[in-house]
């Protein structure tokens, strides 16, 4: 399986392709909604793409942890991350394609 990471570039070369807008309106397009999820997911709100899956944004509370080469206990500074949940259908879809590449 070759492993190619999807740009920007190539999310608006895809809606080039399949809307038929300019190549300048679909970067902007892409752009634009990008910058609207991202504004979502910074003012606190889940984000969900049906059939593909939702980002939301959670807290993590302060902690120890270890540095693993010398043993030291190091706290771990309270956090926000931006966690995925793929939908089923789209683990679904992602099941499928690793069973056919099997074949």
């Amino acid at each position: 399986m070759t492993q190619k990471t999807v740009t920007r570039a190539d999310l608006a070369e895809a809606v080039y392709g399949s809307v038929g807008l300019s190549r300048t309106e679909s970067a902007e397009l892409v752009e634009r909604v990008l910058e609207l999820i991202t504004d979502a997911l910074i003012t606190g709100a889940n984000v969900k793409l049906s059939s593909f899956g939702s980002f939301q944004v959670r807290s993590k509370n302060e902690r120890i942890g270890r540095n693993p080469k010398t043993g030291e206990e190091v706290p771990i500074l309270p956090r926000q991350v931006l966690v995925f949940k793929p939908s089923n259908v789209l683990k679904s879809k992602i099941n499928k394609s690793m069973v056919a590449a099997e074949k």
